[in-house]
């Protein structure tokens, strides 16, 4: 069983969260706890994006930005994984930096110094030298860099179908099960 940390950060790409939730969902099973903290940026950009507020409806625990009580600021919470989904690059600066300053940044510092899952799911293009030194440390300290780039051999033909080849990526970084297109299969 899992415990689940998904950050959802300002950065364009509200489809990648909105479709990683629904997918938990889909195997909550083999998670025991799924916690959520959200920026107010990102709940802009995803009623901008998306032209609802669902993210407010789905099951899951929420957390605010600056709420250092949460079990997931310390590494006695024994969460296994972080996804930041989507990941805007001031996020990844100030995690590269070792810059705790929210939930967000704590909860990713905790993550990898107890050497637990960190998946970012960068969303920039294109990347200058300091995003691309910024995924640098992140990925020498253990942390999975993970762009938003879909792949497109299962021919998908709807947004959502385009968005989950990325989060079906995801999900596999994240050692959950999931019905997805294999190649060679």
């Amino acid at each position: 069983m899992q415990k689940i940390i998904v950050a959802i950060t300002g950065a364009s790409g509200s489809i990648y969260a909105e479709v990683l939730l629904k997918k938990l969902l889909s195997v909550k099973d083999h998670i025991d706890e799924l916690s959520v903290v959200m920026t107010p940026n990102a709940k802009e950009v995803w009623q901008t994006e998306l032209g609802n507020d669902s993210y407010a409806s789905f099951p899951v625990k929420y957390y605010g930005q600056q709420d250092f009580n949460a079990p997931f600021a310390s590494g006695s919470g024994k969460y296994n994984t972080m996804i930041i989904i989507p990941c805007s690059m001031g996020t990844l600066g100030r995690i590269a930096g070792g810059i705790s300053n929210d939930l967000i940044t704590r909860a990713a510092d905790v993550v990898l110094k107890e050497k637990r899952k960190l998946i970012c799911v960068a969303r920039e293009t294109p990347y200058n030298l300091i995003h691309i030194k910024n995924m640098e440390t992140i990925t020498l300290a253990g942390g999975i860099i993970c762009p938003a780039t879909p792949s497109f051999y299962s021919k998908p033909t709807t947004i959502e179908e385009v968005a989950a080849t990325v989060v079906d990526r995801v999900m596999d970084l994240a050692g959950l099960p999931i019905n997805t297109f294999r190649w060679g299969n």
